[in-house]
């Protein structure tokens, strides 16, 4: 399989597979009525809805969609809704899990349920995000910027592991890994850099595998060539990094807001770690933002991230 580097490319390869299930946790708000409706008629998912049904079709009717294309499971409590669509996933009846018009907090309790939620013993939540942003040649898969708000050590291992997965999934196969700091120098004042170095020397000596991993790194010297050349700093990443690795969330998630409401990218997003793809968008999230996504959770389904 070739890299994939643009999401219309991952639109095609996901219409050539076979159709998966998508549930949407009270699924009845404009943007994810129109992502999920385009995504169905492209054949990239079946998709059932939880949720109002007399929204769903009061939707339908003001932006001209045939809303009989979705299964629709009427209900009218969030909370419940949301379980509903969670066992649906859990039982085997879906494949993929979409947040709708629900608090982020909400849909993640669901999630995390030590009962009857889709985290495996052992394993963590993450967020992986991937930008498509004119500037640069080719995706960027980053993390976290939407679950871990400030990750130690063993997470940000998991975190990167989750996201190489994800990359190899994009047909990337050795990945370049940039672990962010605001220095390229290590500092005891800074932790950052410090479990920065520390990662970069576990992937040196094998114990991270599947990509080439550098850290700590800024910004400028993980995506620009020209900046390595001007620090005269030698890195294996080189300004071509395919993974970011955030240092907390707040840096993670302002990179984030600014490629989308600035600089014109686009984006797909997923938590990870779940047994299940689940789509965690933001509300204010647009339309090809939760189609993107829910194309990026149908190449995802049978992959174990």
């Amino acid at each position: 399989m070739e890299p994939i580097k643009k999401f219309d490319e991952l639109v095609n390869i996901v219409k050539k597979e076979s159709s998966r299930k998508l549930v949407v946790a009270n699924g009845h708000d404009p943007h994810t009525i129109k992502a999920t409706y385009k995504a169905a008629r492209e054949n990239l998912v079946d998709v059932i809805i939880v949720g109002d049904k007399d929204k769903v079709e009061s939707l339908g009717s003001e932006y001209n969609l045939d809303v009989s294309i979705f299964e629709i499971i009427d209900n009218r409590d969030t909370k419940e809704a949301g379980r509903i669509a969670r066992d649906m996933v859990k039982s085997g009846e879906a494949d993929v899990l979409m947040k709708g018009l629900m608090a982020s907090d909400v849909y993640m309790r669901l999630i995390l349920d030590k009962k009857d939620g889709l985290l495996p013993r052992g394993n963590i939540l993450s967020h992986v995000a991937v930008m498509e942003v004119s500037s640069y040649p080719k995706l960027l898969f980053v993390s976290d910027v939407a679950v871990l708000p400030l990750p130690d050590l063993f997470q940000k291992i998991q975190m990167l592991n989750y996201t190489i997965a994800v990359a190899h999934s994009f047909g990337i196969e050795k990945p370049k890994a940039a672990i962010l700091a605001a220095t390229e120098k290590v500092s005891v004042r800074m932790p950052a850099t410090l479990d920065a170095a520390t990662i970069a020397k576990m992937a040196e000596r094998g114990q991270i595998k599947g990509a080439i991993v550098d850290g700590p790194l800024a910004f400028d010297i993980a995506i620009n060539k020209e900046a390595c050349e001007i620090k005269g700093f030698e890195s294996p990443i080189n300004g071509e990094a395919d993974i970011l690795i955030f240092p907390n969330i707040e840096a993670g998630n302002i990179f984030f807001k600014t490629i989308t409401k600035l600089a014109g990218g686009s984006l797909a997003a997923l938590v990870v770690g779940a047994s299940a793809p689940c789509i965690l968008t933001s509300r204010a999230d647009s339309e090809d933002s939760k189609f993107y996504s829910i194309a990026m959770a149908a190449l995802m389904g049978s992959k174990d991230v």
